[in-house]
């Protein structure tokens, strides 16, 4: 995939992902295909609730830096993104 002015690519799960400029993190992981960001404790899936950072659902690991709230950031060409339920 290749990445022009107007699109980023990203990688989400180990799959290349290619965004418009200026797409959340969160979205990334949903144009992805991605439903399910983390597991709670007892094990349920988990998502994006309120999209502005308060609720702590849609957290990932970006670039090795665990439990990062995806819907507050924006993807960066090459940005690696790990889903803990992948």
């Amino acid at each position: 995939m290749a990445e022009t002015e107007s699109s980023v690519v990203v990688r989400v799960n180990g799959r290349d992902v290619s965004v418009p400029s200026g797409t959340t993190v969160a979205a990334a992981v949903l144009i992805a295909g991605e439903t399910a960001f983390r597991r709670s404790v007892s094990g349920q899936a988990r998502g994006p609730l309120c999209g502005m950072g308060i609720c702590f659902e849609c957290r990932v690991t970006l670039n090795g830096r665990m439990h990062q709230r995806s819907c507050q950031l924006a993807c960066l060409p090459g940005m690696e993104i790990r889903t803990d339920v992948c």
